[in-house]
């Protein structure tokens, strides 16, 4: 089995914060992820894999929360 290498712009969940994020780069060990509906970058050293139906579902209400309260472009 190969493991998941996530690109900058992927949507991934973060096993160790549980949270499903964007990939913004990647330094080191490290991936920088923001979260979906915008906010404060973290890093995450892993794993991550790529996220459920029902995680994305989550992620994107999240997202449509965010523009409503005017919290995102």
């Amino acid at each position: 089995m190969s493991e998941f290498t996530p690109e900058v712009g992927d949507l991934v969940f973060d096993e160790a914060a549980r949270q499903v994020g964007r990939v913004m780069g990647h330094e080191g060990p490290y991936w920088q992820l923001r979260p979906v509906g915008g906010g404060r970058e973290w890093d995450a050293s892993g794993p991550l894999r790529l996220p459920t139906d029902a995680e994305r579902l989550s992620a994107g209400v999240a997202m449509a929360n965010a523009r409503s309260r005017g919290d995102c472009a």
